[in-house]
């Protein structure tokens, strides 16, 4: 006759696992004592272990819960370093595991001689061959654990300019003068684009089935414009100008409304930093002769051909100007910060347009209507012109 496995507890180990069963945080601690408790009050192990718990458990498993708690007490019941399955990436923790894996799929499979342009599960068990899975499902239910996905590709273009890092930060320190002496100090992220008459695609609600929103064109030419901004880093102002081309004479005359506009709020301002992009037009000689003395401190891109001087037009202009605002307001306080090349999400008001292309030109209706096209973009951009924490909060120049 098989030997009768019970548990004779003293009060003060029957009060122990009750508390236990009640108050312990690990689920499965609270099992175990619940499954002591029963087999003490003369339930048998069988009997716990397929109808006393929460969930069947294997008989053997509660026996082995009973010897151990019969030659340890409670020190027993705990699950033991070491013990249990190892996970399939053991030895390595579950960060090192997927820091290990992203540093492989995210290199072209080529340095690991397969010759394929991307990644499946295959070729990543292959190359991670210490992961302990043996089949597609097991591997993909294993990155989802570790949070690495099947994803969507996105285009990407990385700056090539060697002074990526001391362009950003030469920019960042200009950006905290202008915070922590606004009096004296401001820095305008400056950009052109381009606007197209015709309305461009994008998705808007439609009745279900065969009908879609309808991108309504004109019977005609596509006729564009430039945009001309530049949005204030500390306060969110824009200043805006709209014109057929963005050439050294638009740019000037916007140039000058930069100024006008923030010499309203800082009178006293010593500096305006415009961060550009690389456009050779911004570095024109007729362009820049009516600003201060520039120190570029990296290479400019220009075409050979052009002069390193003004032209005589143009220091006719710069002399006009002069006799007309005089000798101190002749040069604009504007000092050019040159942005990495390629480097268009180093721009916030890059973020600015794409809002005016979602809220005013996707799918719009003026096509036929030139004039109040223009004059919507127009109104959209220059109700921040006094400044706005939420565009600031849009572009990412403060945080939510």
């Amino acid at each position: 006759m098989p030997e009768l496995i019970t548990i004779c507890l003293t009060q003060e180990q029957q009060e122990q696992l009750e508390h236990i069963r009640d108050t312990d945080k690990r689920p499965y601690m609270r099992e175990r004592a619940a499954a002591m408790l029963k087999i003490a009050e003369g339930t048998t192990p069988r009997q716990v272990a397929l109808n006393g718990l929460l969930k069947p458990r294997g008989p053997d498993a509660v026996y082995d819960w009973v010897h151990r708690y019969q030659q340890e007490g409670v020190a027993g019941l705990p699950i033991k370093p070491g013990r249990g399955r190892k996970p399939a990436y053991f030895p390595k923790s579950k960060q090192e595991a997927k820091e290990a894996i992203l540093h492989t799929v995210r290199r072209d499979p080529g340095m690991f001689d397969r010759s394929r342009s991307r990644w499946d599960l295959g070729l990543i068990a292959q190359v991670c061959d210490w992961l302990a899975v043996n089949h597609p499902s097991s591997l993909s239910q294993l990155l989802k654990r570790l949070g690495i996905s099947y994803k969507r590709g996105r285009s990407y273009v990385h700056s090539p300019d060697p002074n990526y890092d001391r362009k950003m930060d030469m920019i960042a320190q200009c950006l905290l003068k202008a915070w922590y002496a606004p009096e004296k100090y401001a820095l305008l992220y400056q950009d052109e684009f381009t606007i197209y008459r015709q309305p461009t695609l994008a998705r808007d609600y439609e009745e279900m089935g065969k009908f879609q929103p309808l991108a309504r064109r004109r019977h005609g030419s596509d006729t564009e414009l430039r945009g001309i901004g530049a949005l204030n880093a500390i306060t969110g102002q824009v200043t805006y100008h709209q014109t057929s081309k963005a050439n050294i004479k638009q740019l000037t005359v916007f140039y000058d409304m930069v100024c006008d506009m923030v010499a309203e709020d800082y009178p006293e301002l010593d500096t305006i930093y415009m961060v550009q992009d690389n456009s050779p037009v911004h570095f024109h000689p007729d362009l820049l002769i009516h600003l201060q003395p520039q120190d570029f401190q990296f290479p400019l891109h220009v075409p050979g051909n052009w002069p390193d001087e003004p032209s005589p037009k143009a220091k006719r202009i710069a002399e006009k100007r002069k006799a007309e605002r005089g000798a101190k307001h002749a040069k604009l306080p504007i000092k050019i910060l040159q942005l990495p090349t390629y480097a268009s999400w180093a721009n916030p008001i890059e973020k600015l347009w794409r809002w005016v292309r979602q809220s005013v030109l996707h799918l719009h209706r003026l096509s036929d209507d030139w004039p109040g096209l223009r004059q919507r973009i127009r109104d959209f951009i220059l109700s921040f012109r006094k400044g706005s924490n939420e565009l600031l909060r849009y572009v990412g120049l403060l945080p939510d």
